[in-house]
């Protein structure tokens, strides 16, 4: 389940809402990190690019950020939570998901 208070969503739960379709996955590592390897259907948007991305995100379906350890995906969604978008972080983050036996996405 999300934590509201934390601000952050477990492999689990992201894994089956991510599945389903019900949330938009945003990738903000570099573009080398990405390269290595990512969730499947996640879109990619470096930290530093997010800012200016903002307006094409959907304000209507929960957004999820997606950082190797969990830093910066966590400040990208306090964010934009301000902004009054429902965001979260991947606890955790891909290293998390990768431990969980995830698949990840292999660079082209």
């Amino acid at each position: 389940m999300a934590d509201e208070s934390s601000n952050q969503i477990e492999v689990g739960e992201l894994a089956r809402r991510n599945e389903a379709g019900e949330v938009q996955v945003i990738d903000v590592r570099t573009e080398e990190e990405w390269a290595e390897g990512r969730i499947a259907g996640s879109r990619h948007l470096t930290l530093n690019d997010l800012q200016a991305a903002a307006d094409s995100l959907d304000r209507e379906r929960t957004v999820v950020f997606v950082c190797s350890g969990g830093n910066r995906s966590a400040m990208a969604a306090d964010a934009f939570r301000t902004a009054g978008f429902d965001a979260y972080s991947l606890a955790g983050g891909l290293k998390a998901w990768d431990e969980s036996g995830n698949d990840l996405e292999n660079g082209d």
